[in-house]
């Protein structure tokens, strides 16, 4: 064999390479073919029966006269829809949902943030005020309930620490008094609240570049500023994440405190739009009035979760 072949032979094994590359090319595009998917198959499955099935239905059910499992239904249309919109209490709890989210939600997430931005600082015991802050929110809903419904009564601790520092004329019955009822719940969410949204926004905030902070202090910043102008609009997607959870989390959390506080009385002036579709679903076996307020009461989440985002959008969202 000559040197010239062999030269040959040498040069020409490369072009034995691109089969093999072709068959690692195949072999790494099979992982996206169709037959791989399948596997999300159990996923969409559960999506479909427990997110998908549950609000249909609830549109379904909204068409219907319906006392519950044991009874037939029977098809009424837009009967239930002229009822509900007719009904004086509805538009009572449509009222004072509005009330509850448009108190709660500015007066939260701005001292939310500001506590949060103080942990995020690590002053000393910080550790501990991070516990603290975090504790309303881990007590369960029932414990809550009875805590402030000693608080709050007559003869309870609100009203015994007004009358040992002199204030006999401010002492009330906050829960059995339609024009403190609702504020009063109001002022629990928030207790219960802003602390554990606190510790939240200073996990976030901890990942701000100390540098950024240092240099806005060498230019003559104080906090507030360094707050609101410097780390807020750095942190604001997040800000906006949070608000959306709690704007959601007022809105269709709060038939629970109200059941164990004041049943939505006195009369209706703390009935909101989550404890009315318990109380018609539950009480008073009305299931498609509950459900029309439940379609009212998603749409509201809706048009809140859009709101949010529009008022909260960062700089680089608006330039797109």
């Amino acid at each position: 064999m000559t040197s010239t072949s062999i030269l040959a032979g040498t040069r020409a094994a490369p072009e034995s390479a691109p089969p093999a590359a072709g068959r690692r090319r195949r072999r790494r595009g099979g992982l996206n073919t169709p037959r791989l998917l399948w596997l999300t198959v159990p996923s969409l499955v559960w999506f479909a029966v427990f997110s998908v099935g549950p609000l249909v239905a609830m549109f379904v059910i909204a068409t219907l006269r319906w006392k519950g499992l044991i009874y037939d239904p029977s098809y009424v249309g837009t009967e239930n829809i002229r009822h509900v919109f007719d009904d004086q209490l509805f538009h009572d709890a449509l009222r004072n949902s509005l009330v509850q989210v448009a108190v709660v939600i500015p007066v939260m997430i701005p001292l939310a943030f500001m506590l949060g931005y103080h942990l995020s600082t690590k002053p000393r015991g910080y550790r501990v005020l991070s516990i603290l802050y975090f504790s309303p929110g881990l007590i369960s809903i029932s414990v809550t309930g009875m805590i402030f419904y000693g608080v709050l009564s007559p003869n309870g601790g609100a009203n015994g620490l007004l009358n040992s520092v002199g204030l006999d004329s401010l002492a009330h019955s906050w829960l059995a008094d339609p024009s403190t009822a609702l504020p009063s719940l109001i002022a629990i969410d928030l207790w219960r609240g802003i602390g554990w949204t606190a510790v939240l926004f200073a996990s976030r905030l901890a990942s701000v570049p100390g540098d950024v902070i240092e240099a806005a202090r060498i230019d003559g910043a104080g906090r507030f500023r360094i707050i609101w102008q410097i780390t807020f609009p750095m942190v604001k997607d997040y800000v906006r994440t949070l608000t959306m959870l709690q704007f959601l989390w007022t809105l269709f959390t709060s038939a629970a405190l109200i059941l164990l506080l004041t049943k939505g009385g006195p009369g209706t002036s703390s009935t909101t739009l989550s404890y009315l579709v318990y109380e018609k679903a539950f009480s008073q076996s009305d299931l498609g009035y509950s459900q029309v307020v439940g379609v009212v009461l998603l749409l509201i989440g809706i048009a809140g979760m859009l709101l949010i985002r529009a008022l909260l959008r960062s700089p680089l969202e608006k330039i797109r």
